[in-house]
């Protein structure tokens, strides 16, 4: 049994309504939004988590510590989260757990994500709490499951809204640069778009290209004042 596994056996026992004690977590997430939401679910859980939000800040975690899950977001700012997974994967003594997330292109994501060495994958939104139970239970040895019924919890997690205004201030700080990243922009606001059922900005979203959104300045400038809307709209940070 991998090292990460037996050390659960010096923490306390899982329980009904706390399914993950004994776990640690490492997210690997650029969104605040989606941390925080994974943050609650740990919460509630009786999971520790840690925040990596980068592979850089990740791979630094991994030289310290060997998380017992850890939750790669694939579209990260300093490359791609396919190739963390597939280092997890292999390095000596694995990651026990390794599950994939994204927002953008679920289906393809889940397959690419397991295809590099992932064990499961997390459709974005994360707010389903008994999603988030069920997929790493599902992955765990029997002896780590609580050992009574648990009653599941239907209802979705709330992130609170500063968060949200985080990830939007940086993605127009990323706008503002003379050469915008758009391929992960484009990936980041996507996941960021649909973990909040915006409609509108998942639609300017996908309508960004590769190389560029669409061939004129006007189209950035459209997407600035969607998202300063969206900004315009929210409380301020006290």
């Amino acid at each position: 049994m991998d090292d990460a596994l037996t050390d659960l056996t010096y923490h306390p026992r899982p329980s009904a309504d706390r399914p993950l004690l004994g776990l640690t977590v490492l997210a690997v997430e650029d969104s605040v939004f989606s941390s925080e939401a994974l943050r609650l679910m740990c919460q509630r859980s009786g999971a520790r988590l840690r925040r990596a939000d980068c592979i850089a800040s990740a791979k630094r975690h991994l030289n310290v510590y060997r998380p017992t899950v850890a939750i790669v977001d694939l579209g990260l700012p300093d490359g791609s989260g396919l190739d963390l997974i597939g280092l997890m994967a292999t390095i000596t003594p694995r990651v026990p757990i390794i599950i994939g997330t994204s927002g953008s292109e679920r289906e393809a994501a889940a397959q690419q994500a397991r295809a590099a060495g992932a064990d499961g994958f997390l459709p974005k939104p994360l707010d389903s709490l008994a999603a988030f139970q069920a997929e790493l239970l599902r992955h765990l040895p029997p002896e780590f499951h609580p050992s009574v019924p648990r009653e599941v919890e239907t209802n979705a997690v709330q992130p609170d809204a500063l968060a949200l205004r985080e990830d939007l201030t940086h993605a127009m700080h990323l706008l503002a640069l003379e050469r915008p990243p758009i391929g992960y922009l484009r990936r980041f606001l996507i996941g960021l778009a649909r973990s909040v059922d915006d409609d509108a900005l998942e639609g300017q979203a996908l309508a960004m290209g590769s190389q560029g959104i669409g061939t004129h300045a006007s189209d950035q400038a459209k997407l600035r004042a969607l998202i300063s809307q969206r900004l315009q709209a929210m409380p301020m940070a006290i």
